[in-house]
């Protein structure tokens, strides 16, 4: 049993990751309940039967593909396959030549467009943290959880980096991970209300959670941010009472929306112009900075 859920986490792996960049075929219109499901064409049967035949998937695995749809290439379909067991499922796209030869598990890219330009458009920094010009040719946004011991390491790591790269700036976006972790949210609530009540104090306050990280519980959460803030320059009261308002929930759900928009699901991920880094990895963060910086302005077009 084991076996076979790593043998569908293998045929997903080659290419749910490519899930959010590749476009994914349209969800099919709702039929009324009692209407029969359209019987599989012979494409769809030959392209289960090849992955169950490559997967070693027996009759316990349930494959269940969607309708061909259209891609910007007109003889390639895109079809979305379900693979399920044992009560266990999940999907991934795929791409079938129209004439059933060839079976393509990757990306499809245009490369007509900037393939960072829709990712950048997801990623709102107004009303966030920031250090560096505003007008830097390189911005690094890091989506990060307070509790999360690798955003740890990656703010003990940039602080290190950072002076090196005085004109790269520098977003922080909370996207506590609330399942995991306990008093993310409250501490992202109350980094939040720093900086809206004394910007000014909002990095001392952001570096002292992750210094006194292992010192916080569950139970000496709420009194230690407090502490904290107050230390670093903040009203208390003022803080408590921005921590229980309603925009304060709306602006950090906010922050967690705009994340799993990008896909995100674990902490730090890092964007350099876009460019994804998932984890506190120096030597791939520093290659995505220096690479943006030595990028040549684009040439202004003649009147």
């Amino acid at each position: 049993m084991r076996n076979a859920l790593i043998a569908i986490a293998l045929l997903l792996s080659s290419a749910a990751a490519v899930a959010a960049q590749a476009p994914s075929p349209a969800p099919a219109p709702s039929s009324p309940a009692a209407a029969p499901a359209a019987p599989p064409t012979e494409l769809q049967k030959k392209i289960e039967a090849y992955l169950r035949d490559l997967y070693g998937f027996g009759n316990d695995f349930t494959i269940t593909l969607s309708a061909p749809q259209p891609t910007p290439i007109a003889d390639l379909s895109v079809y979305n396959v379900e693979v399920a067991f044992n009560g266990q499922s999940d999907t991934t796209v795929i791409y079938v030549s129209k004439d059933g030869k060839f079976l393509i598990r990757g990306e499809l890219d245009d490369m007509s467009v900037d393939p960072l330009e829709s990712v950048r458009k997801l990623i709102h920094t107004e009303g966030d943290p920031a250090k560096g010009p505003a007008d830097s040719r390189v911005t690094v946004v890091e989506y990060a959880d307070y509790e999360c011991p690798s955003c740890l390491q990656f703010d003990t790591l940039w602080r290190t980096l950072l002076p090196k790269y005085p004109q790269v700036r520098y977003v922080f976006k909370d996207f506590p991970l609330t399942d995991l972790h306990p008093w993310a949210l409250s501490a992202a609530e109350a980094a939040h209300c720093v900086y809206t009540q004394n910007p000014s104090s909002f990095w001392k306050f952001h570096d002292s959670i992750y210094d006194a990280q292992d010192l916080f519980s569950p139970d000496n959460a709420f009194d230690k941010l407090v502490d904290l803030a107050t230390q670093a320059g903040a009203n208390p009261d003022q803080l408590k009472t921005c921590m229980v308002d309603s925009h304060t929930a709306d602006f950090i759900q906010a922050e967690q929306t705009e994340g799993q928009s990008l896909d995100i699901s674990s902490t730090p991920t890092i964007f350099v112009n876009g460019r994804r880094i998932v984890g506190p990895n120096q030597e791939l963060l520093e290659q995505y900075i220096q690479f943006e910086q030595a990028k040549k302005s684009p040439t202004p077009k003649a009147p």
